[in-house]
């Protein structure tokens, strides 16, 4: 009976292993790239995160953007100073859904992409990796947002007492190369419960002393320094948004507007919503519907 040679066997459990093991990233390319999305994945020292470009990056111009011109211009100016190495706020928008929330933060990209802008995507799953996004990114000549969209928690959810840590409860002060932009539907991104507010009593004066819990919930929002409100849109103003689309899309005039006027009515009443983002929906289904053969 032939023996196995000890070095063959060592050499196929290195290969073995070598194929469990994680792969190094690939090194990144801040200045070539401009959106980055955190992702994790499965190996056999556990699960390990990395920065993967986002490539053809979304774009969308600031003009884009209708109905929003307060909002736009605190998170515009907000911007513009973190990027020209001035103080700025991390920023929670907060509102109705599809009033241009998330398209603000890109827009923001969009407009200072070419003055070292460059945004990172992360999921509220993997926010207990922030300290180490900011570790990643810290001295790069690039300014950097970390963007969690549709932000909320649920009690005991680990990202939470991350968050709060990189906005400013920690001992390390925040990198002055990176902020924080969430979007949410909760202004205060944790539920509120009735329980929360059983320990509520009331001095002799009349004085109001909430709940241990309901402060901490409201601590994290409060840790945003920028906070930026969006509301429903009117009648009019949904029409205006459907209008706009319609022009980019080649529909241009009066007439044209007209055709679609009450089928983007009808939409609208269909979904239970006047957004942008289903002024949006509507425009691409009107226009191919025109469109097509």
């Amino acid at each position: 009976m032939p023996t196995t040679d000890p070095k063959d066997s060592l050499q196929a459990l290195l290969r073995k292993l070598d194929a469990l093991l994680p792969e190094p990233p690939a090194a990144v390319d801040f200045t070539a790239q401009l959106a980055f999305r955190w992702v994790r994945r499965a190996s056999l020292l556990g699960s390990i995160g990395y920065l993967q470009p986002v490539g053809p990056f979304a774009r969308i111009a600031l003009e884009d953007l209708l109905h929003v011109g307060a909002q736009l211009e605190r998170c515009v100016n907000n911007t513009r100073r973190f990027v020209q190495g001035l103080p700025a706020n991390n920023v929670l928008l907060t509102g109705a859904r599809g009033t241009g929330k998330s398209s603000m933060v890109r827009a923001c990209l969009t407009e200072f992409a070419e003055q070292g802008l460059r945004l990172i995507e992360v999921d509220k799953a993997d926010l207990v990796d922030l300290p180490q996004i900011a570790e990643l990114v810290a001295g790069q000549p690039q300014k950097f947002i970390v963007f969690c969209d549709d932000l909320s928690f649920e009690p005991g959810e680990a990202g939470y007492k991350a968050l709060k840590t990189v906005l400013d409860g920690g001992l390390a002060a925040q990198a002055s190369n990176l902020l924080v932009y969430a979007t949410s539907n909760r202004r205060h991104l944790m539920p509120e419960s009735m329980k929360d507010n059983l320990g509520t009593h009331y001095d002799p004066n009349g004085e109001i002393h909430p709940a241990e819990a309901v402060e901490e919930k409201i601590a994290l929002s409060e840790r945003f320094g920028l906070w930026v409100s969006f509301h429903s849109f009117s009648q009019n103003d949904y029409l205006d948004i459907v209008a706009h689309w319609l022009e980019v899309y080649g529909f241009r005039g009066d007439e044209a507007f007209e055709q679609a006027r009450q089928p983007a009515l009808q939409w609208a009443l269909e979904r239970g919503s006047r957004s942008g983002r289903i002024a949006l929906a509507f425009a691409k289904d009107w226009a191919a519907s025109k469109q097509a053969p």
